[in-house]
């Protein structure tokens, strides 16, 4: 059984967020899939995980 006595946690929003009651998009989203497809955010890349789209981060 569930334990009733703990709350459920709140989850922050890594997608948007909102500024002066306008929502705002965070993430970059897939330029191939378009609106609603985010780039998952990697150490040197970022990619689509639903058409393999990727970008290599250049190194400064």
């Amino acid at each position: 059984m569930a334990d009733k006595s703990k709350k459920p946690a709140v989850r922050k929003s890594n997608y948007y967020k909102v500024e002066n009651e306008k929502l705002m998009r965070i993430r970059r989203t897939c330029p191939k899939c378009g609106p609603g497809v985010f780039l998952a955010v990697h150490k040197d890349r970022v990619s689509c995980g639903k058409c393999g789209y990727t970008e290599f981060i250049k190194k400064k």
